[in-house]
């Protein structure tokens, strides 16, 4: 244990000075720009928290290119609902550019509409320029320091001139700040910084309106503050004129470009956060070395009572967990459905961990859009060799012979169930309109990856599985099962199961709390290396915990522990979904049904995948135990 500690200590201390002293994104090449060079800013995905429900920038009627041209997007970022999209938001280097227009509309009954749902949803308009995010930095009034928020609103509503209707109000004036970091050498710039400004402004012109000639009287191009009156907000209504323009100011930076992302990633006050994980793990882990000593010095002196030759016939009369070994490995009532059930886990645990170390070296940093997700569905289907090679290995030592049903089983259920949801809520978002549908051509690369990838590798690691001798159990097993005596209160199944998986959902609860947020309140989430640590937390909490479960069980003389191990870690998924749906009504304000099943049906997914590989951990924890003390005694 004390090697644990200090080699839990030292990752602590590594991962701490990482993030303090670097932020490296690999595979992210800077550019450099000159001064007049053009920069492009893109448009992504309109995003409210409240609906959860993504659109494209073009489903209102902002002014739009005459050709709309998608940017080349990687299977994560459609997943999340990401459409990046060519703007008529055009700037020069270092040039700035003052109440340049955009274009201009005039609201019909349904646009006027579709404003004012997205205004009233509290949409935000989310833009890119260099692969920045655009933010709307935000003064904080108790503290000397700046906060930033992803994308601007759509617009507001409220009453005006003292009217009692509530009104609402567009955004369609936006001062835009490139910030920049000079080469004094070369005089070229890297972009570090993208800000913006928004603006509701009822503009006014002279004269009939002409795209390129016409100009306008609330916008003076020659002044610092570009909009001369903004007491006249634009109003959303039918046959109301909208003109959008845009300034655009360039600043100077130290900041380097290694480093721009720092602003975005310490969007919160992340003080509250590293003490909270610190203080978990260090409950956890003393919680865990003294159940770790309990249990040995406890197994090492049953142990060596049973090995004395001495007592050797007073042992056997004794109850305990030796009395037991001619049926602790007979095969449990659906073995074929647990090894299916240990086969994905296997597969869910090597996705987790090979992602985790391909996060934690910074090569799915929240600069590379969508490559999280996509890492995940890869090494999901890649890790399908493994959960094909466990399966079958648990299967023949309960003596099974056909391999081939256990690795059709084994490639289909999980996904299959997964599937099934998935399909639900898709249709449901495709009837909502939003931009959050997976299209066709990708429904058809994930049907590709299941079927044309992870089921042949699992027929593979089933086939080398099989082919492997079959795993000998150190006892023999009784033809005549013996009769279990009848059990504590304490010891009911129901009641262990659901006690054993609170210690495993207390490793996680808090990060659980910073993934949620990052991920329903659309924030960045980036310390890996913490989230790897509370990973190895939980793997050991999980084993310790259906260890201690199991050997009182033995001790009661209960040798049904196959399916009973695999749950009681696994119920820890039982807690978290109880947690999600606690965090649903504390903190979010999501209104519409579509919009809250998708939450749930989203969240019983995650609990459904935590379950499996916390049911795999405890599972295999006691199987090793098992293995290991009935090994260690002498039976006649």
């Amino acid at each position: 244990m004390a090697f644990l500690r200090s080699l839990v200590f030292s990752t602590l201390l590594l991962s701490l000075l990482h993030t303090a002293f670097s932020f490296y994104l690999p595979g992210v090449a800077p550019q450099d720009f000159f001064k007049g060079d053009v920069l492009q800013v893109k448009v992504n995905k309109l995003t409210s928290t409240k609906t959860q429900l993504p659109y494209s920038f073009y489903s209102l009627p902002y002014p739009a290119p005459k050709k709309i041209q998608d940017s080349a997007e990687n299977l994560g970022e459609v997943l999340r609902g990401d459409r990046i999209e060519n703007s008529l938001y055009v700037f020069k280097m270092r040039e700035p550019q003052m109440c340049n227009v955009v274009g201009k509309i005039k609201l019909d009954a349904k646009n006027a509409k579709e404003f004012k749902e997205k205004i009233n949803d509290e949409y935000r308009v989310n833009m890119i320029l260099d692969n920045l995010p655009l933010v709307v930095p935000i003064k904080r009034n108790d503290q000397d320091s700046t906060v930033y928020q992803l994308g601007f609103h759509v617009g507001l509503k409220g009453q005006y001139t003292g009217s009692k209707e509530e009104k609402y109000f567009i955004h369609n004036h936006l001062a835009f700040t490139v910030k920049y970091h000079r080469d004094v050498q070369t005089e070229s710039a890297r972009i570090v910084g993208f800000e913006v400004k928004p603006f509701s402004v009822k503009h006014e012109y002279d004269g009939k309106w002409d795209d390129k000639k016409t100009r306008l009287t609330t916008c003076d191009p020659h002044a610092k503050h570009t909009v001369v009156n903004n007491n006249s907000p634009q109003e959303v209504e039918e046959n109301k004129e909208i003109i959008f323009t845009y300034d655009v100011d360039f600043q100077e930076s130290d900041v380097k470009w290694a480093s721009r992302w720092d602003a975005y990633l310490l969007m919160n006050d992340d003080q509250i956060h590293w003490f909270s994980i610190v203080n978990s793990l260090m409950i956890v882990l003393f919680l865990s070395g003294m159940v770790a000593m309990i249990m040995l010095r406890t197994l090492y002196r049953d142990i060596a009572k049973y090995n004395e030759l001495e007592t050797q016939e007073e042992a056997q009369e004794e109850t305990g967990w030796k009395l037991v070994h001619g049926d602790v490995f007979r095969p449990p009532n659906n073995s074929d459905l647990l090894c299916v059930y240990v086969g994905t886990g296997v597969q869910f645990f090597g996705m987790i961990l090979v992602t985790m170390i391909f996060a934690i070296l910074g090569f799915l940093s929240p600069s590379n859009r969508g490559g999280l997700m996509t890492a995940m569905l890869l090494v999901w289907v890649f890790m399908g060799i493994f959960a094909g090679y466990s399966s079958t290995r648990l299967y023949k030592m309960f003596k099974g012979s056909e391999w081939k049903r256990i690795a059709l089983r084994t490639a289909t259920l999980f996904p299959a169930i997964v599937s099934v949801i998935f399909f639900i809520l898709n249709a449901l978002i495709w009837g909502q309109k939003s931009s959050g549908a997976v299209p066709f051509g990708t429904m058809f690369a994930l049907v590709f990856l299941w079927f044309g990838i992870s089921v042949p590798l699992v027929f593979v690691g089933s086939y080398i599985g099989f082919k492997k001798p079959a795993i000998e159990n150190p006892v023999k097993t009784n033809k005549i099962p013996r009769q279990i005596p009848e059990q504590a209160w304490y010891m009911n199944p129901a009641f262990s199961v659901l006690i054993g998986g609170i210690l495993p959902f207390g490793a996680v609860f808090i990060e659980l709390f910073f993934i949620l947020t990052s991920i329903w309140l659309n924030q960045f989430y980036y310390i890996f290396g913490f989230l790897f640590l509370v990973f190895i937390i939980l793997v050991v909490t999980c084993a310790e915990i259906t260890i201690v479960l199991c050997y009182f069980q033995l001790c009661s003389e209960d040798y049904l522990w196959w399916w009973r191990s695999y749950l009681t870690s696994g119920s820890s998924a039982l807690y978290l979904f109880l947690y999600a749906t606690f965090y649903f009504f504390t903190k979010l304000e999501i209104t519409k049904l579509v919009s809250a099943i998708f939450y749930f049906g989203y969240m019983l997914i995650a609990s459904y995948a935590f379950f499996v590989v916390t049911g795999t951990i405890g599972f295999y924890a006691c199987f090793w135990f098992t293995r290991l003390i009935y090994s260690s005694v002498k039976i006649d």
